[in-house]
């Protein structure tokens, strides 16, 4: 699945996104300011949670409540190696059944299973996004 879009068009995508997963655990790609945390926000909202939706670049992990669920959003941008996510417990988080959406997953693909969505976001000359999403 391939969509470009506006900024304004957020709400839209991400509706069309969950309609196209086939996991819980999404992993985005893109470089810095290309609109993960916004997109991730919009999905949040989307999966029917009232919580503040903020980057967790110094926190490493968010918690937003669902009815009966969890979303964990992770921003890895500033791990320097895996035993730091070890140290706070990443294979807890992974090993549930809740939602996982990951910013900057380059840093954990080693220990992560084939059982998630891909989604690649880019800015095209006109400064619309390109997202993919790939499933595994």
């Amino acid at each position: 699945m391939e969509i470009c879009y506006g900024i304004n068009e957020v709400e839209y995508v991400s509706k069309q996104l969950i309609k196209n997963l086939k996991t819980k655990t999404l992993l985005f790609y893109g470089d810095m300011g290309v609109g993960k945390t916004t997109l991730i926000k919009t999905l949040v909202k989307s999966l029917g949670s009232d919580d503040d939706v903020s980057s967790p670049t110094f926190s490493i992990v968010n918690e937003y409540e669902l009815k009966g669920e969890k979303i964990y959003h992770f921003d890895l941008y500033r791990i320097n190696n895996i035993e730091e996510l070890y140290n706070f417990g990443i294979e807890d988080y992974l090993d549930s059944e809740h939602w996982k959406l990951i910013e900057w997953p380059e840093k954990i693909e080693s220990i992560l299973d084939d059982d998630y969505d891909k989604i690649e976001i880019k800015l095209d000359q006109k400064n619309n996004r390109i997202l993919s999403l790939n499933k595994t």
